[in-house]
């Protein structure tokens, strides 16, 4: 090669990394994507919300308690006298009457024991009228002088010692006779009997423990419910203590829709300080024995009415540690409201302020809502739902008969 010629050099090129051209392209990628998705993206739909009618009208002031039925008289049937049962006139369970014969003792023992008492006491009151009659002898002899005065002192006082026997022998007599009848056992109420826990031919004791058996008056009954001291006051406040009050009892089970109505009948005269609690009792007729002893029933105390009251369901009502409110509907738009809760009624709460009745106030879905957020009613879903059901009503008819 000539000297005067410089050699060619070769051209150097940039080589590009792969991994930085693939990030490169991914990085436009995903741009392109979001750009894509900030353009399709559906605006947000408003909440869906459920609205009642705020109410305006008379809300009774009721204490609710829980409480048992009890007899309104009780009686357990015992023997007054000791012998042999000879007959049980009753079937357990059986309805009886006051005065009707529940059981027979063995009268033979006080029968005869009346017979020895009436000769006694005859043989008795023979020798007092001789007595009797010696001492107003006596007393004409005494005057004559054919007697001392210590004679006749003595014939008086044992014709005044067998007047005394006489009376004893009368009371005897009496008592045995009360003991002969009392082996005769009658219901001394009308009303229900329980279980009996003597049979014929067993030895009855004298007052003795458990009873023969007991019988529990049915019409009326009593609810005996207790209250708490706050709602106590606000009873005496309001109503008195000596106002026949209407009270309103459930059963706990079988109809619990069964409302069945009594009067307040007795207030105890103290607080039980244990509990702190007032206890209350409430007369039932219960002409359809539906109410039993012992059975537990809800007792509504129905204290006064207040009118004009302001009532929401509860679950309107947002509380807070700032305070409660409830939603409004206004023009599609939620309105927040501040409200002062005042006491519960049920389901529903009484508003002391902050509603005047009339109000469309949300009671569900309000959980989700701003002030001034748009709103869409329930109702109006409801009412465009029969043509997505028929859309799929159709469908599902097509596949079924593209199966068959």
């Amino acid at each position: 090669m000539p000297d005067n010629v410089m050699p060619l050099r070769p051209v150097r090129r940039f080589a590009i990394d792969p991994t930085r051209r693939l990030f490169a392209l991914a990085s436009v990628a995903l741009l392109g994507l979001a750009a894509c998705k900030e353009q399709q993206r559906p605006p947000r739909p408003a909440p869906v919300v459920s609205t009642m009618t705020v109410t305006k009208g008379p809300l009774p002031f009721v204490v609710n308690a829980n409480g048992q039925i009890e007899p309104n008289r009780t009686v357990a049937v015992q023997s007054l006298v000791s012998g042999m049962l000879t007959r049980v006139a009753i079937a357990e369970g059986d309805e009886v009457r006051q005065g009707q014969v529940l059981f027979q003792i063995d009268p033979r023992p006080f029968r005869a024991e009346l017979e020895r008492l009436q000769s006694t006491l005859a043989r008795d009151q023979a020798t007092l009228v001789r007595a009797r009659g010696d001492s107003v002898r006596f007393a004409g002899l005494a005057k004559d002088g054919y007697v001392t005065r210590q004679q006749l002192d003595q014939t008086f006082a044992e014709a005044s010692a067998l007047a005394a026997t006489v009376a004893a022998g009368q009371a005897s007599l009496q008592r045995a006779r009360l003991d002969l009848e009392n082996t005769t056992i009658r219901a001394a109420i009308s009303g229900r009997t329980g279980q009996i826990t003597l049979r014929v031919g067993s030895l009855v004791r004298a007052q003795a423990d458990p009873p023969l058996l007991t019988i529990n008056e049915l019409e009326p009954v009593l609810v005996r419910f207790t209250v708490p001291e706050q709602a106590f006051e606000e009873m005496r406040r309001r109503s008195g203590l000596d106002k026949a009050l209407s009270v309103d009892i459930v059963p706990n089970v079988g109809d619990t829709s069964k409302k069945i109505t009594g009067t307040l009948t007795f207030i105890d005269n103290a607080v039980d300080r244990a509990t702190g609690t007032v206890l209350l009792k409430a007369r039932v007729p219960n002409a359809d024995r539906s109410l039993w002893p012992g059975q537990f029933v809800s007792v509504g105390l129905e204290l006064t009415v207040d009118q004009d009251a302001i009532t929401v369901p509860s679950e309107a009502v947002v509380t807070t540690t700032n305070g409660a409110f409830v939603y409004l509907v206004e023009d599609g738009k939620a309105k927040r409201v501040a409200v002062k809760v005042g006491r519960p009624a049920g389901t529903l709460v009484k508003l002391d302020s902050g509603l005047v009745g009339g109000e469309q106030i949300i009671i569900e879905g309000q959980n989700r809502l701003q002030d001034g957020a748009k709103v869409e009613l329930r109702s109006s879903l409801s009412k465009a739902a029969p043509k997505g059901a028929d859309r799929g009503t159709n469908a599902a008819s097509k596949k079924r008969g593209a199966a068959q």
